[in-house]
Parts: structure tokens; C-alpha cells; sequence
């Protein structure tokens, strides 16, 4: 693959409401706390065990602040971060060890295979169209080295239902019609009485179909969260270092189950660059 045409100012091809949502700071907390931290350890585990070993380089791709990039540059890998959000980037610039500028998953500003491993960890589910997730793909596929490792995360389809059954506002009218329409198009508009901003939720095959159109082969697929965020008293067992570990043990048996992959609330799509 060639070099793409970079733009001069990568960020302002992302939706405003995207960049509003994410200028108001919350991000950087959200993995830390709550039922939300089984998400973090989760995506820690599974990339821990795919990852090659350090030292190799690393680009993070909307990786936010940095919550990511934080421990990988703290076991040892070269992490580049980009995200198109600048107070991401101004938070993530302070980390040790971590390198962050201002960009656009569709744009990467590397060269032709430069990278060890690339990671999309929200990229993909703010991209609602089918043909800007591709190229996102496929410009980690060309920025990656031969054999080189992708992954990226997508949000489940069902996710916004389940979560609402949890939270109890499925039974509210407007929630009800909202997550049923995205149960159907997969697309959250964040005008729309969302409790997010503008994302798209796909089916668990849809990411494995664009990886290979990005010309990546898939090598896995992981359910982050299982059916265990949905379950009372969750965060309870998550500050229980040995409830949580038994939580953490049992999602992970299940994690590629392919009857179960649906349940999460996250899912990551793995695959390497052939050549």
C-alpha cells in the first residue's frame, strides 16, 4: 500500500459532537472507577497475552489520556499515541515514556511499516460509516510491519439494550425506542436522548469482515466484559481483589465462546499483516 495524502489538520475531519463530548474531560476517569474498571483489566489482559515482548513499538490510536499507553509504556514498549482530541493529547503528553500528538485514525502520519503493533481502541465505533472503518484498518495494516499485530475494539450491538435492562431505563419510553432503533441500524446519535455521543455499534462479525477488507487476517476475537457487567452488585466485586480475580478468571474462559461474544459490552478484533 502507498502513502496516503496527510491533511493539516487531521482533527477537524472528526464530528464536532464527538470532540465536544470527549473536550469535557470525563474520559480520563471512566476506565478508573465503577463497573467500568472490568473493561480496562480486561483490555489489559488480553493484549498483555497478544502482544510481542517488550521492547517493540507501539502506536495507540485514539488512545484517549493515555490510560492505555500509561501501562504499556510501563512494561516496557515505545508508545506513540494519537487521538484528535487535544486535551487527550495534552494529558497523554505527560505520561512517562509516551509520546502524543493530534490525529485522525484514517490519516496516520507513520511511514509505511513502522510499527511493531497498532491498537484502535475507540476509533472504529466513532466511525459510523462502513468505508472510514476500512481505511482505519487499513491504514494501521499499512503503518504495521509484515506479521505485525492490529487490534481494535468495537462496541456490541446489543450493548445499549443490555445496558439499559441494567440501568432500568429500557422501561422508559423515549430509551426504549432509541436502543431499539440501534438495535436495528447499530447507529447511536447522540441527539437522539443518547447517554453517549455519535457511535456505531456492530455486530460481532462485522469487524472480522472489515479487518479482511483492510487486508488483515484475523487471528481472534474477545469478549471484554462477558455477561458480568451486567450483574448486580459488580462493582462490589471488582473492589474485592479476590472476587475480582474470579470475575477476570471466568470472563476470560469465555472470551471467544462465539455464542457469547454478543454479551459484552466491548469486543476486540485481533489480525496480523501477511505481508
Amino acid at each position: 500500500m502507498t502513502e496516503t495524502t496527510r491533511s493539516q489538520d487531521p482533527a477537524v475531519r472528526v464530528r464536532e459532537e464527538i470532540l465536544a463530548y470527549y473536550a469535557q474531560g470525563k474520559e480520563d476517569g471512566r476506565l478508573r472507577q465503577g463497573s467500568d474498571r472490568l473493561e480496562f483489566w480486561r483490555t489489559q489482559d488480553v493484549l498483555r497475552r497478544l502482544l510481542p515482548t517488550a521492547p517493540a513499538r507501539v502506536l495507540d490510536v485514539g488512545g484517549g489520556s493515555g490510560i492505555h499507553a500509561e501501562w504499556l509504556a510501563r512494561d516496557g514498549y515505545e508508545v506513540q499515541l494519537l487521538d484528535p482530541v487535544p486535551l487527550h493529547v495534552e494529558q497523554a503528553a505527560q505520561l512517562p515514556g509516551v509520546e502524543a500528538r493530534v490525529g485522525d485514525a484514517r490519516e496516520l502520519p507513520g511511514q509505511d511499516a513502522s510499527y511493531d503493533v497498532v491498537v484502535l481502541l475507540g476509533p472504529l465505533y466513532h466511525l459510523p460509516e462502513r468505508v472510514d472503518r476500512v481505511r482505519a484498518l487499513s491504514e494501521a495494516r499499512r503503518v504495521v510491519r509484515p506479521g505485525g499485530l492490529v487490534v481494535a475494539a468495537t462496541i456490541n450491538r446489543f450493548a445499549g439494550l443490555h445496558d439499559m435492562l441494567r440501568q432500568e431505563l429500557y422501561f422508559t419510553a423515549e430509551h426504549r425506542a432509541r436502543v431499539d432503533r440501534e438495535r436495528e441500524e447499530g447507529r447511536h446519535d447522540s441527539e437522539d436522548g443518547g447517554l453517549f455521543t455519535t457511535a456505531y455499534f456492530a455486530q460481532p462479525h462485522e469487524a472480522p469482515e472489515e479487518f479482511a477488507d483492510a487486508g488483515l487476517a484475523v487471528t481472534g476475537q474477545y469478549g471484554l466484559e462477558g455477561v458480568a457487567w451486567l450483574m448486580g452488585g459488580i462493582e462490589d466485586w471488582l473492589d474485592d481483589p479476590g472476587r475480582r480475580e474470579a470475575v477476570l478468571a471466568a470472563t476470560r474462559r469465555i472470551e471467544s465462546e462465539p455464542t457469547l461474544l454478543g454479551t459484552s459490552g466491548h469486543l476486540l478484533t485481533a489480525g496480523r499483516r501477511d505481508a
